[in-house]
């Protein structure tokens, strides 16, 4: 590799040990799939999330694998227990080379005025606390640590480009990732730190079946639809990509989304 900053796994393996990932809403989903796809690239892989018997599957996954895995019940909301999540990994294994800020909630369906108190603050302290209070603390630990640097990913939305109806706590949340990122890539790279937001669109998830039930996705003239959907793989594979980068190379923002789903104006 001609590059002058390996990438994580690359620099760290050169020491003889693994690298270490972090992956919140590890338990289910895309979290899940991309913990196993690094577990099985070499990566010691810390699995954040709320309920720890969910975790404990994609743990055992990995080890079987050949990696290493430390489950850690953690809710991405509340900073001390994030800190707590962090000082853990540290603890067991001394670094963090990349952190995949997953964990959401897609929220409550209403019109604005009609929009719950609780399902906004949900929406924030999952959606956008969260990411901040782990992209801090990984921040910290990757500007101190040697060899320095990693790389964080934030998994945004389309929703950060063109809302749904009915989804303000997800589209203001969504969107706010978006400066997150940004911040984070401008802060970061005098410090060998990558940032990258993965927007994506309508993966077959647990998130996507919530979004979709009742008939199809509601669409902005009011009626509902059938929307295509794309493979979890297809996800992971960004993610791996974005992860296997020399760390003086990076992808601000990527879309990755099913071809046929209706995006541009959502119709």
């Amino acid at each position: 590799m001609s590059s002058s900053r390996s990438a994580p796994a690359e620099a760290v393996a050169e020491r003889g040990v693994a690298p270490v990932a972090v992956v919140t809403g590890a338990g289910s989903g895309i979290g899940r799939a991309v913990a196993s796809r690094l577990g099985r690239e070499g990566y010691r892989v810390a699995l954040l999330g709320r309920r720890r018997e969910k975790l404990e599957p994609v743990s055992a996954e990995i080890e079987a694998a050949g990696s290493a895995a430390l489950p850690l019940a953690t809710d991405v909301g509340d900073p001390a227990a994030v800190a707590a999540a962090f000082a853990a990994i540290v603890e067991r294994w001394g670094r963090v080379d990349l952190l995949f800020n997953n964990a959401g909630v897609f929220g409550p369906g209403a019109r604005i005025p009609d929009y719950p108190t609780s399902g906004w603050r949900e929406a924030v302290a999952t959606n956008l606390d969260g990411p901040f209070y782990c992209a801090r603390e990984a921040f910290r630990i990757m500007e101190g640590q040697e060899p320095r640097g990693g790389r964080i990913v934030n998994n945004g939305s389309i929703s950060a480009q063109t809302p749904r109806p009915n989804a303000v706590g997800y589209t203001v949340t969504k969107h706010g990732i978006t400066g997150l990122t940004k911040a984070i890539a401008l802060e970061g790279r005098d410090r060998d730190i990558c940032c990258t937001q993965i927007d994506i669109g309508n993966a077959a998830t647990e998130l996507m079946a919530q979004i979709g039930a009742g008939g199809g996705s509601l669409q902005p003239d009011g009626s509902r639809r059938s929307e295509a959907t794309i493979d979890l793989a297809a996800v992971v594979d960004a993610v791996a990509y974005v992860a296997s980068l020399p760390l003086d190379a990076t992808v601000p923002s990527m879309t990755v989304m099913a071809t046929a789903m209706p995006f541009a104006g959502r119709g």
